[in-house]
């Protein structure tokens, strides 16, 4: 399979399909994985109802989660190392108020609902109204008793987060990116991430708390993480020539990193219709299309 490439189709399947191509050598292993999965229960991206994020219960999700990164760490070589941005959510259910939504009542459309906050139709045991449902360490545990090494929980600071109405808690303005290996020694180069001292005269290790601003890409339809926010993840997880991998490539963010990079990318993407918006951001650049079924 040639590197530069999108896989259009459920990324459950498209993995299965990249794995067995790995297993008869006729591709080059990822050298680490880079992405952003969809957050439950907030939006809606096509339709389909299988999507992740739009499962029943936070459990569901997170087990969908770790379904598609064991597929990954399948993938990766074995130093390699997967760096995932996630969010959480709030839950609210409020049946007969007019706010609750089922998995059913999403449009088809690409529909945002409230930010941070997963409405159901049904009620979650274990879940009050109002209460942080704590996704992000759901997510980061589950992936640890898969196998993952759970290595760092990294902060994105966003100073300049989105306004929130409510008012009986702060503004919410950090997410985690979460820094697993495949294996106990793994890839990772300390030095091409390190920054400049408070007197600019020499270099110190980068901190766990990273403060990159929100930037909007105007041609998505929904949240993209920034670029600068995945460039240390790269540049840190990667050589020049590897690979990067990115189970839900969505507007293309971790290709436009990785090329400008001087790495290649293997993306896999749900909707074919977001290849015209990823080659856009790629200025133009061809790239191959690859469709499962």
């Amino acid at each position: 399979m040639a590197v530069d490439t999108i896989l259009f189709g459920d990324c459950r399947e498209t993995l299965k399909n990249l794995h067995n191509q790995l297993t008869i050598g006729i591709a080059e292993r990822p050298r680490m994985c880079v992405t952003s999965p969809p957050y439950y229960g907030l939006r809606n991206y096509g339709g389909e109802e299988d999507q992740i994020g739009l499962e029943q219960t936070p459990e569901e999700y997170v087990d969908e989660l770790v379904k598609v990164f064991r597929l990954v760490r399948n993938c990766l070589t074995e130093d390699g190392t997967c760096w995932v941005n996630i969010g959480d959510s709030y839950y609210n259910y409020r049946p007969g108020k007019g706010q609750a939504l089922s998995k059913q009542s999403f449009s088809n459309t690409k529909q945002d609902l409230p930010d941070t906050c997963a409405r159901r139709g049904n009620k979650l045991e274990g879940l009050k109204e109002k209460d942080l449902i704590g996704i992000p360490w759901m997510f980061a545990f589950a992936m640890r008793a898969d196998g993952w090494y759970l290595r760092q929980d990294i902060v994105w600071n966003k100073p300049n987060p989105m306004p929130e109405s409510v008012r009986d808690r702060c503004t919410k303005s950090h997410e985690y990116i979460f820094l697993f290996s495949k294996s106990q020694n793994y890839y990772f180069d300390v030095d091409s991430i390190k920054e400049p001292t408070v007197d600019g005269k020499g270099l110190k290790r980068k901190k766990s708390v990273w403060s990159v601003p929100n930037k909007s890409y105007k041609e998505a339809h929904f949240a993209t993480y920034p670029p600068d926010l995945i460039e240390p993840c790269i540049l840190a997880g990667s050589e020049e020539r590897d690979i990067i991998l990115d189970p839900f490539m969505g507007s293309g963010t971790t290709a436009l990193v990785a090329k400008s990079l001087q790495r290649y990318y293997l993306g896999c993407e749900l909707h074919e219709e977001y290849g015209r918006l990823i080659q856009k951001r790629l200025s133009g650049k061809s790239f191959a299309r690859i469709k499962f079924q």
